[in-house]
This record gives C-alpha cells, structure tokens and sequence, in this order.
C-alpha cells in the first residue's frame, strides 16, 4: 500500500481484501485507527499487528473469520469481530491481554460460559453480540460479562433466544435490542415475557426495528410500566393491525422517560384519541414522540407529571394543547418542524404553563401580524429559527425571556421601540438581513449575541459602543467591506480579544475585491488615511508651512516683482511687433525716442541714473525741457512740440511728481494725444509709491492710468536693476533710422 508512514487513521472497508499478512501494516508505526470491515478476509497471521503499538480502535466485522491465532495491541479499546463465520467464542481467548478495552463485538454459532469467561475479567462499556445464525446458546454465558451495556442485534424466533432474554436482562442496567426479525407476538406475550420483566434488572432499554400489533405493543408497555425499567427507546417501530382502546395503568411504576422515534402505522383508519390518550396520560417526567405524523394530543385529564415533552418532526399544529390546564409542571417543550402557523396561537397556549422555561418552535411556517401574545411568564429559552418571522416579532417576545434564538428569519432590523425585554442575555440573529448590530441599550442585559451570515459590511462605532458590555459577539461570515470604517471593529476586537467568536477564521474581507479572502486580522490600512484628525497636523499643516515659506521666500528675494516686471517685458515686445508695420507710415514725423516728464525733486535721479542709462543704449534719443524747449516759446507751447515730436512720453512719478503744475500740463496733454490718435505712447514710471489719498482730486486722469495701466517699478536693489532697464529699453527702442540719416536737421539745445 502507497500509505503515509504517518497515517495515523486507515480506513479499508468495502473492499475485496482476504488475507492479512506480517509486512502490510509494519510501516505504520503511529497508526491508531484501522477499520477492515465488509471485505473478504478469511485469515490473519499472527504477527500482523505487532508494529502497530499505539492501535486503539480495530474493525473486522463483516469478514469470512473462522478463527483469530494473532495477538493485538495491548492499547486497544475497541474491537469488533462480529459477523464473522465463527463457531464458537473461542477467539475471546486472545483478548486476555487487552485490559484497557471498552467495547467488544463478538457473534458466533455457539455461546459457551467458557470462552465467554476469556473475558469477564474486562471491565467493558459495551459488549456487542451479533445473534444472526445462533445456534446454541449455553444458560448463563451473559452473566459472565463484566459490562455496563449490552447490546444484542438480530433477535428472531430461533432456539435459545428467550433463554438469551432472560440471561440478557440480568446482564448490566443498559440493554439494546436491535432488528428484530418475526415474532409470534402472542406466544411472546403469554409466555415470556412476564418472566423476562419480572427478573429484570435493566434500568434502561432500547429497541430498534421493532414491529409489533397494537395490542402487544400496549401489553409489553403494561409489563414495563411496573418493572425496574426509568427509561425505554424505541426506533423505528412499526404499528400492526388495528388500533383500539385498551385500559391502561399507569400506577406503581418506575418509568422516567419514553422515547419513540420514526414510527410507521399500517392502519389508516381508526380512532386517534385511542392514540393520543395513551401517551397524554401517562405518569411519567420525559416523553418524547418524534417523526410520527403525530397531528394532535390530548390535553391530560389530570395534573400532569410531564416536565420534558418532545414533538418535534411532526405535524402538529396550533390546536394542540390550547386551554390545556394540566401542565402547570411541563419545563421544557419541543415543537420544531411542525405545522404551527401563527405566533399569536402559540404564545396562548403556553399561557397555563406556568412552569415552562424552554420552547422550541423552530422551522415551523409561523406568521405574526402584530396581534396580542400571551405567554407563559415563566418562559426563559425561546427557539424559533427558521420561521421567517419579520421585524415585528419583537412586539411578541415573553417580558422575562433570557435566551432567544431568531436564527435565519426575515429580520432586518431590530426595532427601537423595544422597552420590555430587560432580562433578555442571549440573542442569536444570524443568517437574517441585518446591516448593522442591533441597539444593545434596548437589552440592558444582554451577554451575547450572534450576527453571523448577516449583510453586516462594518458594525458602526456607535454599535460596537452601546454593545461594550457584552461578553460575546459572533459576527462572523458576513461581507466586509475593509475600508476605514472596518478599523473601529478591527480596534475593538485588539481591546477585546475573548469577545469576538470565530476571531479570526471567520473575519474575511469581501470588498474591495482587490482584497477579497484577506482576513481582517492581516487587513492594514494606515491610520493616516482615515484619521482626519491626523491628516491635519501630517497632511494639511506641512502644506500651509511650505505655503508660507514660499510665500516668504518669494518676498523675501521679490520673486511677484521679477514675474511682473518680466511679463510686463514680454508684453511689451508683443505690442512693439504688432505696430512694426504701422509705425513705418509714422516714423519720420519723430525727432525723439521719448519725451521725459519729472518734478524738479527728482531731476538728480533722471540727471544722474536714469538719462545716462538711457542714453547708453545704442540709437535712443530723449527730449529733456532742459535742453530741449525752444527759447521764446512759452512753456506750454514748449510742451506740446516736445511730446508732438516725441514718439512715447516717459513720467518719473513721485509724491513731488503730483504736486507739480506743470507735469499736470504735461500729463493732461500725453493723455489727450493718447486717445486722439490711439496710439500706446505713454511709459509710467513709479520712483517712489505714491498713496492714492496724495494725488489731488484734479489728478483724477493719474489715478485712472495708475489703475488702467501697467507701470515701471524703480527698485531699490541693484539686483533688480537689469530687468528694470530692459522693460524701459523694450518700451522705448522703436527704429527711427529715417531720422538718424538726415543729418541736416539739428536738436536745438536748450540751456537749464
């Protein structure tokens, strides 16, 4: 076999195998469990298990076994051997040494005290004796076996088997009988078994595949109700010939329980009550009746002694048990996979249960539509899964409820008007459609609750806070959205590590898809990201701080003076080749570059700075009143030539600047020429600043070209005074070569 030399469980039933030899298990040291049943073997060697020193469980039942010559591993608890081709027990003879066995399955033709007491010195949970093909039996062989269960299968009407009975009863306090073949139920009845009850010591008896009449069903019942017998389970049991009335006494008996479980009824007419009345009556604490087509029971005529009733798998529906006042003792019922319709019906019928704590109504099609409920106050544990009940069934929840299941219903929301379930601890909401944990204030004392399979993408901070006080939270499996908002929970469950069940296994994001399948425990977003309060001081603050810093470094080296002065520059030369081709038809009309305009406070700057900077570029030629007004003339006259013969006017502007008269003259008549002939002549220049509230109110054209058009800044720094003298150049140098070749014409020169 191609087997892990690890395999510590080997599973090989159902195959064809007929022979057990030395090396097939050798290499499987740590093999603990090894099931070989329904094959064909037929012999085992001797040696076959002695490397398998940890085996502890071993299956060879369903086999062709005649006899068993090896020896197996002393730490074994389980072994079954049954239903093989034995004759006798002889085999227990090889388990003398298995002192820490638990359960054994035998069978064989015969059964002898002798090969039986092989064993008796073993203290077994469980004996299993397969009965098929019994041959003999010898009286008393059972009673040799040390054990707390025995378990006998296949129990037909062959020799010995009421002798097997007897001997059976008498063996532990746990019997099982399973498969029962034909019996004849009367002979049975008449002459067994009131001696087999009566010699009992069995405290608890189960039967499976058990086919009896109704009458002998009731007659062996009878019998055990006035045995040793507390509790008795029977699966699978089929009802025969009709079903009729018959007096029961339920008096002096030791019966606790009874549990009945897939029944079949071959008659199809009859009288129910016949049915129901014998279980309703009877004085016992447990009755359990499940997969049963039951569809009714009859209220007990007198107080009962019920404190645990079973119906579940039934048809039951709202009418049973309605003004029942018999059961004040029930505690515990059960209703599950019914035919229970409306909640309202189910709620009065607790009603006179005063003693009832736990009630299970699950996968029932109950409905509410908010009508009044009436339950029993006593009731504590409410199941009512698989419903699809809506939000609404919060209205009809009993007051003391502690524990309440709602699991897979139609429940999106949990309604806020909830006030009166103030001693509700357990609240299990999954598979439903919530979005978010419900309100924990509405449960003052709640403990756990479970939202799993819900639509929950993130509980909300204001959840997780309101349910700070609970010990236990099951959120798992629903789709998270693992953005953000995840971080509050992800943080809550760090605080809490024992609170969240299924942490992490069941805590997978589902979107974005990017991240789909990643658990959040490995989820990880900076905290940046989703900190507003953070993004200030490491987003938002640096940015103003660099503003700043730009901000003061462009004052600090007059970077908006240099960007200014330069676009102004590039301005210039735009307009000065756009009235290239104009400015040809007008250039012999000009004697000057510019006339130049300044109050006599800054003549020493126009004398000393700004004429010989001028000057020095190559083919620029200023008008100065100085030197250039006609002697005779008035001035007035003198200015109007100047700026007529000059093509641009320059104006040295100062606070002395507006307080001269005659540079008012001189501006008021550059302006005029400015819209009379639509021509761009002027060039301001601002050598000192001037405040708006020191130009005279007469000045009111300075202040309209001051804030119309763009003027030259004299800068204080010698850095800036490169930029400065290109601007004045780009705005003055206009090509008057027409002029410069007559040289006939002289510039009359006019003295200070």
């Amino acid at each position: 076999m191609n087997v892990s030399s690890n395999t510590t469980v080997l599973d090989l039933s159902h195959n064809y195998i007929e022979k057990l030899e030395t090396t097939d298990f050798s290499d499987l040291k740590y093999l603990k469990v090894l099931i070989l049943s329904y094959n064909q073997i037929t012999d085992i060697y001797s040696d076959v298990f002695d490397s398998n020193l940890h085996l502890e469980y071993l299956d060879l039942s369903n086999n062709r076994l005649e006899k068993i010559s090896s020896t197996f591993p002393d730490n074994l608890r389980h072994l079954d051997i049954s239903s093989n081709n034995f004759t006798t027990m002889s085999p227990c003879r090889n388990f003398t040494n298995l002192l820490r066995l638990e359960y054994l399955g035998l069978g064989a033709a015969n059964i002898s005290k002798s090969d039986l007491e092989s064993v008796s010195h073993l203290h077994l949970h469980e004996v299993f004796i397969e009965l098929n093909g019994l041959y003999e039996y010898e009286n008393s062989s059972l009673l040799v076996l040390n054990t707390n269960c025995l378990h006998l299968s296949t129990l037909s009407d062959q020799k010995d088997i009421f002798n097997v009975l007897f001997d059976a009863v008498n063996t532990s306090k746990i019997l099982k009988l399973s498969n029962f073949g034909k019996w004849d139920g009367r002979q049975f009845y008449d002459k067994y078994i009131s001696a087999i009850v009566n010699n009992s010591r069995v405290t608890h008896l189960t039967m499976r595949n058990l086919g009896l009449p109704w009458v002998n069903l009731v007659n062996i019942l009878q019998k055990i109700w006035h045995s040793s017998l507390e509790s008795l389970h029977i699966y699978n049991l089929t009802i025969q010939e009709f079903i009729f009335n018959i007096t029961f006494d339920y008096s002096k008996t030791s019966m606790k329980e009874l549990l009945i479980k897939q029944v079949t009824i071959e008659v199809f007419i009859f009288n129910q009550l016949n049915l129901y009345q014998l279980f309703s009556e009877m004085n016992i604490k447990n009755l359990t009746i499940n997969n049963a087509n039951l569809l009714f029971m009859t209220c007990p005529s007198n107080t009962s002694t019920f404190e645990n009733i079973d119906f579940s798998h039934n048809a039951v529906t709202d009418d049973i048990f309605q003004n029942c006042l018999t059961l004040t003792k029930l505690k515990t019922f059960k209703l599950a996979r019914n035919k229970l319709q409306r909640l309202s019906e189910v709620s009065l019928m607790t009603e006179k249960m005063t003693s009832l704590q736990y009630l299970d109504i699950s996968q029932n099609p109950l409905a509410y539509s908010e009508e009044d409920c009436h339950w029993s106050p006593s009731i504590e544990t409410l199941e009512m899964a698989s419903c699809s009940l809506p939000n609404s069934v919060f209205q009809c929840l009993p007051k003391n409820v502690t524990t309440v299941n709602l699991h897979n219903n139609d429940i999106s929301d949990v309604q806020v008007e909830i006030t009166n379930l103030t001693n509700l601890k357990h609240l299990d909401l999954g598979y439903n459609r919530l979005s978010d944990l419900p309100d924990c204030t509405l449960f003052p004392q709640l403990v756990m609750i479970s939202v799993e399979y819900n639509q929950l993408p993130y509980p909300s901070p204001e959840s997780l806070k309101n349910c700070s006080g609970l010990k236990q939270i099951n959120i798992g499996n629903n789709p998270f959205h693992c953005f953000c908002e995840i971080k509050n929970f992800i943080n809550e469950r760090t605080k809490s590590p024992g609170t969240f069940i299924g942490w992490p296994d069941n805590y997978v994001c589902e979107r974005p898809d990017e991240l789909k399948g990643v658990s959040l425990k490995d989820f990880y977003l900076p905290e940046i990201y989703c900190n507003v309060f953070m993004m200030v001081p490491v987003i938002v603050i640096p940015i103003i701080v660099g503003l700043f810093l730009v901000f003061g470094l462009c004052k600090y080296f007059d970077v908006p003076w240099f960007l200014k002065m330069a676009g102004q520059l590039i301005r210039t030369k735009q307009r000065t080749r756009n009235s290239k081709n104009g400015y040809q038809e007008l250039q012999k009309d000009f004697s000057f570059h510019a006339f130049i305009s300044y109050n006599e406070n800054d003549a020493s700057w126009v004398k000393n700075i700004l004429l010989p900077s001028i000057e020095s570029m190559k083919n620029i030629r200023i008008c100065q009143h100085e030197r250039n007004f006609t002697p005779g003339k008035s001035i007035v006259e003198n200015i109007i030539n100047c700026i007529d013969n000059s093509y641009k006017s320059i104006f040295v502007l100062s606070p002395h600047f507006v307080q001269s008269e005659w540079c008012h003259y001189e501006l008021y008549f550059a302006h005029h020429k400015l819209y009379s002939e639509n021509t761009d002549n002027l060039i301001l220049i601002l050598l000192e600043p001037i405040p708006q509230y020191l130009i005279p109110s007469r000045y009111f054209k300075l202040k309209a070209l001051m804030k119309q058009r763009t003027y030259l800044e004299w800068p204080k720094e010698k850095s800036k005074h490169a930029l400065f003298w290109a601007n004045l150049r780009a705005a003055i140098s206009i090509n008057l070569s027409d002029l410069e070749q007559e040289s006939s014409v002289s510039v009359p020169s006019v003295s200070a």
